[in-house]
């Protein structure tokens, strides 16, 4: 296959990978969602809605935020975010582009919240990809955009943790970053890691699969036996679950390589069900899902040969 053509293959996929996220989102009633709260040590929360899992550091310094969910939930957070300390939120941590971890970036900025995220996630803000359809995409409003941008190890200290961003390349995206609770040893990591469903890699956002294994096998190294681990969605989980993670994508990823190189096209290789064996065995598995997984994987195998 010629180069130009791999390249349209890849994108042709990714196109489709996150068609349907985009439809889910337009469809939800932001009115009916309601906030849940976790308390995972003395001055550490999570907060799930809908979208990612939004990590919370209180403490005498004010509050620290790990991703910002959908915009229409701000309000509802910052309710939930009051029941857990009455200081103001001050800082706010990006860890990918995505819609559902970085649209109410706008209103916590209003707030006075200071947001960080990696160079790369900025500029795609600004300058998004088309969307599935060819439509252009819609810029993030100037204040959604981070002002603190990094693309190397980055330390906040803070209600006497110290909070590092690590940066990850080119995993779920191509701006992604570790945020790392080492007083707390708690590792939130956003969407390169979930327990919900099959993994997801954003091609078109500059994901990759070399690149989501390294991220798995960094964070597998930085865990320890009571690391808790907070995926970008699903339950909060442990070194064992990434190491679970790394090992499913290395497995379906042989099963589809194997039947590329038998000359199978997409359709056969999503009929030949690699992931069956898996199924049973993950939350939130669905056909649509592993789907997706399998069309991920096809890409960037075909795209490589």
């Amino acid at each position: 296959m010629k180069m130009h053509a791999k390249v349209q293959t890849v994108f042709a996929v990714a196109a489709v990978l996150f068609a349907g996220s985009v439809c889910a989102q337009q469809q939800t009633d932001y009115a009916k969602v309601e906030i849940k709260t976790v308390k995972l040590a003395e001055n550490f929360y999570t907060l799930e809605g809908q979208g990612g899992t939004i990590s919370v550091l209180t403490g005498p310094d004010g509050v620290l935020l790990v991703d910002s969910q959908f915009a229409p939930l701000t309000d509802k957070l910052v309710a939930a975010i009051k029941k857990l300390s009455d200081k103001p939120i001050r800082f706010l941590i990006d860890t990918h582009v995505h819609g559902d971890h970085t649209g109410g970036n706008a209103n916590f900025a209003k707030l006075g919240v200071t947001i960080f995220s990696r160079e790369q996630l900025r500029n795609r803000l600004a300058h998004p990809n088309p969307a599935a359809d060819g439509t252009p995409g819609k810029p993030a409003a100037p204040e959604a955009l981070p002002v603190v941008t990094y693309d190397g190890p980055v330390t906040i200290h803070l209600n006497g943790e110290n909070v590092r961003l690590l940066p990850v390349r080119n995993a779920h995206t191509d701006g992604d970053t570790l945020v790392s609770f080492p007083e707390h040893d708690i590792l939130a990591v956003g969407d390169y890691f979930r327990t919900a469903g099959y993994p997801v890699v954003d091609i078109n956002n500059g994901g990759t699969l070399p690149g989501i294994l390294d991220a798995l096998s960094v964070t597998i190294g930085r865990a320890g036996p009571n690391t808790k681990i907070i995926p970008g969605h699903g339950a909060i989980s442990d070194r064992n679950g990434l190491i679970a993670q790394r090992d499913l994508i290395l497995a379906v990823r042989d099963k589809v390589a194997a039947l590329v190189a038998q000359g199978k096209t997409l359709e056969e290789v999503i009929a030949a069900k690699p992931t069956a064996e898996f199924d049973a065995s993950i939350p939130g598995a669905n056909q649509q899902g592993a789907e997706r997984f399998i069309k991920w994987l096809y890409a960037e195998i075909k795209a490589a040969h």
